[in-house]
């Protein structure tokens, strides 16, 4: 059982309730009396037990105390845990206090001192303190706190109600405050904070987060050690609607010229001051309609004077445009420091420092460090460049180079960042002339202290081109849609090795693919390509192409990593499309229902094209190619051929010969022959499939003499030569400007085809007017002659040769 006394003198009330939430399991038996409560008052004496033997389970107490300071003395020194032998259950100690408006109230904390802790946060023992003030009969929450702190004393003006909280098991005898005496504050409240050592504090404003009472006045005072160094950092503030006067900070710095000094709540505030110092936070007349709220959560952090602390870095960003720098620890901002760990400061003048500093363009700055380990720095930079009429910055070069402003200070650059952005008929063209960029695949990683990262973005998807590196075999990269190009470093050589960059970039007219690579590889190189997005695989109908220049007297490998694509298309056709740089080449095309090519030797430089549908059932298309190259071999077929057709003309040259000393005293006149393989126009850019005479030859005769035609080449029909037409005319346009191209989508059909033309590629129509399309036509299909309706407009007719004028030659 357990017996309680209270002295009537002492204002102290007892309550016993259970827990709430909890059914009665177990009750308070007094005498005869079973009751779920109890209720101790001044000059009681009350024995009573409880029906179950874990009572802390279900029961808390609440023990109050008044004490009155207006109509008697006020009862200075420690306040005692009263009264003694209380159950073991979970309590809360509260000591209301009425003190006059005018004679403010200092409650002194115990060596151990307080730490102000966030609403909903919980101390380590489970032993904390709440404290408030009453002000014209409304409370103000001052703050929560725990144990083993920094707050020494809290003055408060008014009346005090203070609560502790002790958990069943600790049995407390003192409450570890007491009453210091009254003195008139004119102020909310004053807040003493002792730091000893590098460490830090967080405060909050009172009532905090709901909002600092209107037009109120409080101040912080910490007590630090001269030899050390504070720096105030705001985390956490909002701002009430103001009518009146401004809400500010004050600080009162000895030492200072201009004691108090102001900041508004959104400056960097004072950093690097040296002891001791005051700040205030000063509230306004709020908006009656719409108040708003203020509220400061803040971060006092004291450090050693550091080292270098008076050493400045020059950083001249004024010739720079749109350029932001900014200085930040490691892992910022996904990682953002705990408050107690050791902080490290960028400072731009001697009192304004903070954990990240940002440096923007066309200024020029003077900055320090106070931080004992500049390792744990870090310097991420953003650029934007952009075009938005191609008259302007057509001709423009940009080179992607980190500025010396930043390669001189004492930190790791992290990443430097280019945004690249043009309008939507201007694309971007990056180039590494000297160092070339190699693609980091699995087969060949890069192995330097940095690389970049390409991404190209729409509003509807984003690209990931690929990461990159130098020291490889990709001359130029052409995409269209806003780029993003970011250098990221690795290990600590960035600076040696980033002394001879060339990335390049500048606005070049639209361009068809989404992404087209120009790879000039040494000689005997071993290249490895794959597709953009290689995570994720290529979007939709998106189509990217490699040029791959060959060097002379080098023949290349051409090879994939995979027999099929590997994807099903729900609508299109997804195609690889692969064409030499060479008049009358093949053009190899295969769907992704089919095969991939065998490895091949290319002996000119190619295109190799790869086109995607619309997957089906979440099937990516990623595909990797890999090519090398070696001395091109002397074929013994191709001598040996040479050889015998010299042979067969040497024959013909002494027939022709003997023919021609026979009929020497005859002279024949100048006939004109048709002839399909004459071409008398430069080499130029064709028309987009136009089939004019310009480019059909069908007005092209060469004028031979009668005694060096082979009439073994022509052949008899009806008493008339007529010459043979070429059905199948290859690919003959520009070289090396366009890359081939699948059918466009509308185009594409599934065609049924037997197995004897399994390499045919699919059928091109005229109405295709891309200029990066082949065009393609059947063996046993005549070319449409885009003249045929002109021969009556002035087209010249030649008669041919009758047959007996050939009698010496047909034998």
């Amino acid at each position: 059982s357990f017996t309680i006394s209270l002295h009537k003198e002492d204002n102290t009330t007892v309550m016993i309730k259970l827990k709430p939430g909890l059914s009665p399991s177990c009750r308070i038996r007094m005498k005869n009396v079973i009751r779920s409560e109890l209720k101790i008052k001044p000059g009681d004496n009350v024995t009573f037990t409880f029906t179950c033997s874990t009572p802390e389970k279900y029961f808390i107490m609440e023990i109050q105390k008044n004490i009155d300071c207006v109509s008697g003395p006020c009862p200075f020194g420690d306040v005692h845990l009263y009264p003694l032998g209380l159950p073991r259950l979970n309590r809360t100690y509260f000591w209301e206090v009425k003190a006059s408006t005018k004679a403010g109230l200092e409650l002194k904390f115990s060596t151990s001192w307080l730490r102000q802790i966030e609403p909903g946060e919980t101390c380590p023992d489970s032993v904390s303190y709440n404290i408030s003030s009453c002000i014209d009969k409304s409370m103000v929450n001052i703050g929560t706190f725990c144990r083993n702190g920094s707050v020494s004393r809290i003055k408060l003006l008014g009346g005090v109600v203070m609560s502790l909280h002790l958990p069943w098991h600790l049995p407390l005898t003192t409450s570890g405050f007491n009453i210091a005496n009254r003195a008139s504050i004119k102020r909310l409240c004053i807040i003493e904070s002792i730091l000893k050592g590098e460490s830090s504090v967080t405060l909050m404003s009172p009532n905090y987060p709901l909002g600092f009472p209107e037009d109120e006045l409080m101040t912080w005072q910490f007590v630090i050690p001269s030899n050390m160094r504070a720096s105030v950092f705001f985390h956490n503030y909002s701002l009430s609607n103001c009518e009146r006067k401004e809400e500010r900070v004050e600080y009162y710095i000895p030492g200072s010229p201009s004691n108090p000094e102001v900041f508004k709540l959104s400056d960097s505030q004072p950093a690097n001051i040296a002891g001791s110092f005051n700040m205030s936070l000063q509230g306004c007349d709020q908006d009656a309609q719409n108040p708003g709220i203020l509220r400061l959560l803040f971060q006092v952090v004291i450090q050693h004077p550091q080292v270098d602390e008076n050493v400045t870095h020059l950083v001249d960003l004024s010739k720079e445009k749109n350029m932001t720098v900014t200085i930040h620890l490691e892992g910022w901002p996904s990682h953002i420091p705990l408050m107690s760990e050791p902080m490290c400061l960028i400072c731009k003048d001697p009192r304004t420092c903070d954990r990240v500093l940002t440096l923007n363009s066309g200024a020029v700055y003077r900055i320090s460090f106070l931080c004992k380990d500049l390792s744990r720095l870090r310097i991420t930079a953003e650029k934007g460049i952009g075009c938005m009429d191609i008259r302007w910055c057509q001709r423009k070069i940009y080179s992607l180079s980190v500025p010396k402003a930043i390669t001189r200070l004492p930190i790791r650059l992290h990443k430097f960042i280019w945004k690249l952005l043009a309008t939507d008929m201007i694309n971007v063209e990056i180039t590494s002339p000297s160092l070339k960029l190699q693609q980091d695949v699995r087969e060949q990683r890069c192995n330097t202290s940095y690389s970049y990262s390409i991404v190209s973005a729409t509003p509807e998807t984003e690209l990931n081109v690929g990461v990159f590196c130098p020291g490889g075999s990709i001359e130029k990269i052409q995409m269209r849609n806003n780029i993003t190009i970011s250098l990221k470093t690795y290990g600590k050589g960035f600076i040696n090795e980033s002394i001879p960059q060339d990335l390049k970039m500048s606005f070049v007219p639209h361009i068809k693919d989404e992404c087209t690579f120009t790879v000039s590889p040494n000689p005997k190189a071993e290249v490895y390509l794959q597709t953009p997005n290689w995570r994720y695989g290529l979007p939709p109908y998106v189509s990217i192409s490699w040029f791959i220049i060959v060097p002379s007297k080098q023949t290349a490998r051409l090879g994939f990593s995979m027999d099929r694509m590997g994807i099903a298309c729900e609508t299109g056709r997804a195609y690889i499309n692969i064409k030499e740089e060479t008049l009358g080449a093949e053009e190899i095309v295969r769907r992704e229902d089919e095969l991939l090519p065998q490895p091949r030797n290319m002996h000119h430089d190619f295109w190799v094209n790869i086109s995607n549908c619309k997957p089906l059932d979440k099937t990516q298309l990623t595909l990797q190619f890999r090519v090398t190259f070696a001395d091109k071999q002397i074929d013994l077929g191709i001598i040996l051929g040479v050889v015998a057709g010299a042979g067969v003309l040497t024959a013909i040259g002494l027939t022709v010969y003997c023919i021609k000393k026979k009929k020497k005293k005859t002279q024949n006149p100048m006939v004109g022959v048709y002839n399909a393989n004459v071409n008398t126009q430069m080499p130029g850019k064709k028309g987009l499939f136009g089939k004019g005479r310009q480019n059909n030859e069908s007005h092209v005769y060469a004028v031979i003499d009668d005694a060096v035609v082979y009439g073994h080449l022509l052949k008899e029909s009806n008493g008339s030569v007529a010459p043979e037409v070429d059905v199948y005319r290859p690919f003959d346009g520009p070289v090396g400007s366009l890359p081939p191209s699948p059918p466009p989508f509308s185009f594409r059909k599934d065609i049924k085809c037997s197995s004897n033309t399994e390499e045919e590629p699919p059928p091109l129509t005229d109405t295709d007017q891309d200029t990066y399309t082949f065009a393609h036509q059947k063996s046993g299909q005549s070319e449409d002659n885009g003249d045929a309706s002109k021969k009556d407009k002035g087209d010249i007719s030649v008669p041919l040769l009758e047959n007996k004028e050939w009698d010496g030659l047909v034998e």
